[in-house]
């Protein structure tokens, strides 16, 4: 007997645009994905994925960005509650892995796909000059 281990592809391929780049251009790259105007680039996982604009193969997976918008925020307001600067916050590590693997209740036994997804936000702190 054969068994697939599938989880969300989409979260993974989210994630890698989302390593090392700003909160505030992270959180408006997933507004404009969830609004259907910028695609997510899709480079591993793009089994019958169209071609969009400006890219080879993407996708909106509207879904997941909004479940992963949701993580931004509350982990940009855990670091305002701890004292960092917002303003200043770089995503320093964004990844998704499998979770756990449940089955759905019924005759088909079909398996629900987890995903587990961490963020590690850091403060950026600015480059001074030393005056002379």
């Amino acid at each position: 007997m054969l068994y697939l281990w599938k989880f969300s592809t989409s979260y993974v391929m989210i994630c890698k645009t989302l390593r090392r780049m700003p909160v505030p251009k992270a959180k408006k790259l997933l507004e404009e994905v969830i609004a259907k105007k910028k695609a997510i680039a899709f480079t591993r996982y793009n089994m019958n994925t169209g071609h969009k604009a400006g890219m080879a193969a993407g996708s909106y997976p509207v879904k997941a960005c909004t479940e992963i918008l949701k993580l931004l925020k509350s982990a940009e307001a855990n670091a305002q509650f701890k004292g960092l600067s917002t303003g200043n916050l770089k995503i320093k590590h964004a990844g998704a892995q499998r979770g756990p693997t449940t089955y759905h209740f019924g005759r088909q036994r079909t398996r629900a796909k987890r995903t587990h997804i961490e963020l590690v936000l850091e403060e950026i702190k600015e480059k001074q000059e030393a005056k002379k």
